[in-house]
């Protein structure tokens, strides 16, 4: 089978670009199980696993796909004039507007049950980009993983639960002064700001930390860094929206949309065992895995069928931000 995976963006990723990583580690996995890739992405990008073809914004997707492409997998909506077979990953939360495409796929149970749907595939992480985690070593701080300029990713909350539990937090992702969501200025001495990071700066950050605050306050489709953070032996501490009732079990961490409630458990993260966290992960969310699941949605539109048999749409306006209690 030839693959194309098309997303309008450098790859491989340059900084922490969650998207950017997910098609790279799906391409090389259905590069290992045999299949061809071909990735159709903004100039700039380089692969040493598959074609790269470039992007161009200004011609027609239809016209970018090459005739010996089998399948292409999307991450926006194609023309009505597409003819390729294709697979749509649906990677946020669309406006509760909006109807979605036929063959859209989401990224957890929760995520796509509130689009009414059924079809959906967790991501999953190349573990060869990570380093086994030390289990004895000592952790010092906990963190914030996630874009802080969006509200509904709530770094705020996170810096209350770490000041309250009287810990030291780290946020990457975020600036202490910050102007693009009007003006932020954290003063607090707690928490120290590392802005956009990834590679080894972001996993020695995540691997000398007790717990990932993830307090988001909204529907989480499903959350890259959680899995990360697991992985590199870290508990999570949560509020109970979207996918994480799902994905954090109550062996890997606590989810509360109570700041006084996850700040207890911040004080207490012995509790969970760094070995079983990482354990977790390679067990239910490796890329392999992610590979074979999306290899079977290619089968059912390759034999001419839609993963929906009807068009998803999420079933309510959910408010702009859910609740926390600071």
């Amino acid at each position: 089978m030839h693959v194309l995976i098309a997303h309008n963006a450098i790859i491989p990723a340059l900084e922490y670009g969650g998207t950017e990583r997910m098609i790279w580690w799906l391409g090389k996995e259905l590069v290992k199980a045999g299949h061809k890739v071909s990735f159709l992405v903004a100039e700039g990008s380089v692969c040493p696993f598959a074609e790269v073809l470039i992007y161009n914004p200004s011609v027609a997707l239809s016209l970018q796909v090459p005739a010996y492409i089998d399948v292409a997998h999307l991450s926006v909506r194609p023309p009505n004039d597409f003819s390729k077979p294709y697979v749509l990953t649906i990677h946020g939360n669309p406006r509760s507007d909006e109807v979605l495409d036929l063959n859209s796929v989401f990224v957890s149970k929760n995520h796509a049950e509130r689009h009414n749907s059924e079809a959906f595939v967790y991501n999953g992480i190349d573990f060869e980009d990570y380093p086994k985690p030390s289990y004895s070593h000592e952790r010092r701080h906990t963190h914030f993983l996630g874009n802080a300029s969006w509200k509904v990713k709530n770094v705020k909350g996170a810096i209350q639960i770490a000041k309250k539990a009287q810990q030291q937090l780290v946020v990457m992702g975020g600036h202490r002064i910050n102007f693009k969501m009007g003006f932020r200025f954290t003063p607090d001495r707690h928490v120290r700001f590392y802005g956009m990071v990834g590679g080894k700066i972001k996993l020695d950050l995540i691997h000398r930390s007790k717990a990932l605050l993830f307090p988001v306050l909204w529907h989480e489709p499903f959350g890259i860094a959680i899995i990360e953070s697991l992985y590199m032996g870290c508990c999570v501490l949560a509020t109970p929206y979207g996918s994480l009732p799902e994905l954090i079990i109550p062996e890997v961490g606590f989810l509360s949309d109570n700041a006084n409630d996850l700040a207890e458990q911040l004080k207490n993260t012995e509790q969970f065992d760094p070995k079983i966290c990482h354990e977790y992960v390679q067990d239910s969310f490796s890329a392999k895995q992610m590979m074979q699941k999306y290899l079977e949605y290619y089968e059912v539109v390759l034999s001419g069928k839609t993963i929906n048999s009807i068009a998803p749409k999420a079933l309510y306006n959910y408010p702009k931000y859910l609740p926390f209690e600071a």
